[in-house]
């Protein structure tokens, strides 16, 4: 507006990035961080806290059946990519200099991938196949900028497949083609992805609701090879249908900035270090240490935290004693404690947790605190943060909304010195195995 462009600047606003979020469950939930790792809530529970809700103690999601309501007329939510419920949103278009009938409605069908070339298309820009001797990835969306000028532009032949989770469908000259292989608050018990349905809506069906695979069989299988060819050509493939387990890089495969690198050093001043910025030591050994000094006065504060109220873990010291406290999902706060308080001057301290075995994520394990080498402190900890902490890691403090319930000074900030910390992941067998007791669902206490 200062600029006096805005009557020449082209605003895309699209509704939703997916349909509505089932992921609170039939019952919704207190925690969504906690569901997001699995674990889901009670009715009974959400009842006991439900003036909290909407608060600073609660990170609470509606239950399914509201997503579905939000999602009408389509079918299904968002995780389920197969069906429009879970990916079908409008867009609004805002550009007076280029948009002559303003008010109006277009109803092309158009993907997120053309909003690029479109951008481009207007500033009257080629689409670049190299950037600075760098070769760039194809790109398979079509500008729809023609329909700003002309409601009745042709609708462009469009192909599109859609994935996730296993929920999978194309998009194909208007039909669609589509089958659900998993539904988002159902955790146990997916079939095999050879045994899923596929269903068939044709060109004026846009709202996917008459299936019509039984009278067009051809049809639906040109559909399903058209998938398997996109599928193939997108990376796509093979599928995989886990859910939770894909938070972690390590387990779901993903590229990981950090992988293989199993030491690294922090410092003093390093805040809101993202997830993929520090080691992950989810459901694996590993050892916290720490280059501090205690002043006279005695030490306070946090020396590193990673999360928030909803999960995490942090050390710091607590009325002089060294501390370790592991949120679990905000359900259970577990805490060791040294056997003794600090005493002034130089130290090393540290803690190593030892994870159980046996199969399974979320696995508990015994920590042993240390100063300079020598135990002072040791106890189990009955269960961990499988697969997501939500929030930073900060050095020094604790920014975020506190992964301890309380600390002595604002913040947590250190009341004393850090040198440096280091966090080192010991060699050791790591989950492999499906989660098990993690994934029931659980009550979650009033803390």
């Amino acid at each position: 507006m200062e600029l006096g462009a805005l009557d020449n600047t082209l605003v895309l606003y699209i509704l939703g990035d997916n349909g509505a979020s089932a992921e609170g469950g039939i019952h919704g939930n207190f925690n969504d961080i906690a569901a997001l790792n699995g674990v889901h809530d009670t009715t009974e529970n959400i009842l006991r806290r439900l003036d909290e809700i909407g608060g600073q103690q609660a990170y609470n999601h509606y239950p399914a059946g509201w997503a579905h309501a939000m999602d009408t007329p389509y079918q299904w939510t968002k995780q389920v990519a197969s069906h429009w419920g879970g990916t079908r949103v409008g867009m609004v278009a805002h550009w007076p200099r280029g948009i002559n009938d303003a008010g109006t409605v277009r109803d092309h069908w158009q993907h997120v991938i053309d909003v690029y070339p479109t951008i481009l298309d207007v500033a009257g820009l080629p689409i670049p196949t190299s950037v600075n001797g760098v070769p760039q990835q194809r790109i398979d969306g079509t500008s729809f900028a023609e329909t700003f000028a002309d409601p009745a532009t042709p609708h462009r032949a469009v192909t599109q497949y859609f994935e996730m989770f296993g929920n999978r469908g194309i998009y194909h000259d208007g039909w669609s083609a589509c089958t659900k292989h998993c539904t988002p608050w159902i955790r146990d018990g997916l079939p095999d992805l050879t045994d899923d349905v596929w269903e068939l809506y044709g060109p004026e069906d846009w709202s996917q609701s008459h299936d019509i695979a039984s009278e067009f069989p051809e049809k639906l299988a040109e559909l399903q090879a058209l998938f398997l060819a996109e599928a193939e050509r997108n990376y796509v493939l093979p599928l995989d249908d886990r859910r939770s387990e894909r938070f972690d890089p390590g387990i779901a495969g993903r590229p990981d900035v950090l992988r293989g690198r199993t030491s690294m050093r922090l410092f003093p001043g390093m805040t809101r270090l993202g997830t993929s910025s520090v080691p992950n030591i989810k459901n694996k050994s590993h050892r916290v240490e720490a280059a501090i000094e205690v002043p006279e006065e005695g030490a306070a504060g946090v020396v590193i935290a990673q999360g928030c109220r909803f999960s995490g873990w942090v050390l710091h010291i607590v009325d002089g004693y060294l501390t370790y406290t592991h949120n679990y999902l905000a359900a259970s706060v577990y805490e060791v404690t040294s056997d003794a308080p600090l005493p002034s001057g130089r130290h090393v301290v540290s803690f190593d947790f030892e994870v159980d075995s046996g199969p399974g994520f979320g696995r508990g394990g015994l920590v042993q605190l240390t100063v300079d080498g020598e135990v002072i402190g040791a106890g189990k900890i009955d269960r961990t943060v499988p697969f997501l902490y939500s929030g930073t890691t900060d050095v020094g403090c604790d920014i975020g909304s506190g992964v301890a319930p309380t600390y002595e000074t604002e913040r947590g900030v250190f009341r004393g010195a850090i040198d440096w910390v280091g966090v080192d992941i010991i060699a050791g067998p790591e989950a492999t195995a499906p989660p098990v007791e993690v994934l029931n669902e659980i009550e979650i206490a009033t803390q």
